[in-house]
């Protein structure tokens, strides 16, 4: 069952190439839903509106619909805009950067809501002082709401990321070689989709446990209440046992 014939080898270079998918996605994902955010609760009427449609239709289209549209649509449109320039060439976006495209986007639809939510949940009188003191607004949102919003989002934020994780499955459709591909590979050269499918499960299963692991570590980090907490329930536990 758990037999992989030489084909381990494979399967971590397609765990590699997942890894490396779902963290640049993660970045850039991460910057959309800040600016998504940040356009949602502007002043200016058109950027509103702009972030409103960004996220109702992100979020309504499949993500694997969104793969296919940016990589073959985006090769299209691509060569479309260079034959103006006299360059008649077939161009191809990489399965990788069509895959982070696509990824990125659709991450950031729901990160500008959580953030959004974030940022409404601090108090409208912090700004307002920071304002009060003199502070401009970009050092107000980088010292006093972007660390609070932080620790808000940080949850929900860690939850789309494991759904990421795993939408980077459909990128293997356009040819990126993860876990899902190389899997796929196996199982029919070998005959044996049971066992390489599952061995791909467990890779999954692993990442996943890995990186819950993490959130609860950042979560933790980002609260020093519930550290401080913590740390005297644990001097009062000791001593009182030292009394006992």
């Amino acid at each position: 069952m758990f037999d992989l014939q030489g084909f381990g080898a494979l399967l971590l270079s397609g765990a590699t190439v997942t890894i490396q998918l779902a963290v640049t996605s993660l970045i850039i994902g991460l910057a959309l839903g800040l600016l998504g955010a940040t356009a949602k609760m502007s002043n200016i009427w058109l950027l509103r509106k702009l972030a409103t449609v960004y996220t109702a239709t992100m979020r309504g289209i499949p993500e694997l619909l969104l793969v296919l549209f940016i990589y073959y649509g985006g090769s299209i449109l691509l060569m479309s805009i260079l034959k103006k320039f006299g360059y008649n060439d077939y161009v191809e976006i990489s399965a990788f950067w069509g895959g982070v495209m696509a990824l990125s986007i659709a991450f950031g639809a729901y990160a500008t809501e959580i953030f959004r939510m974030s940022i409404q949940e601090i108090p409208v009188g912090q700004r307002e002082a920071a304002q009060a003191i003199g502070m401009r607004p970009f050092q107000t949102f980088y010292r006093i709401t972007l660390p609070q919003v932080w620790q808000i989002a940080l949850p929900g934020l860690g939850n789309l990321f494991l759904v990421l994780l795993k939408d980077t499955a459909l990128v293997s459709v356009v040819g990126l070689k993860d876990i899902m591909y190389q899997s796929s590979r196996a199982a029919q050269s070998t005959q044996q989709p049971f066992t390489f499918y599952m061995a791909a499960a467990i890779i999954y299963l692993g990442l996943t446990m890995l990186i819950t692991g993490f959130m609860m570590w950042l979560e933790w980090r980002a609260n020093p209440a519930a550290r401080y907490a913590k740390k005297i329930s644990r001097q009062s536990t000791h001593s009182q046992s030292t009394i006992g």
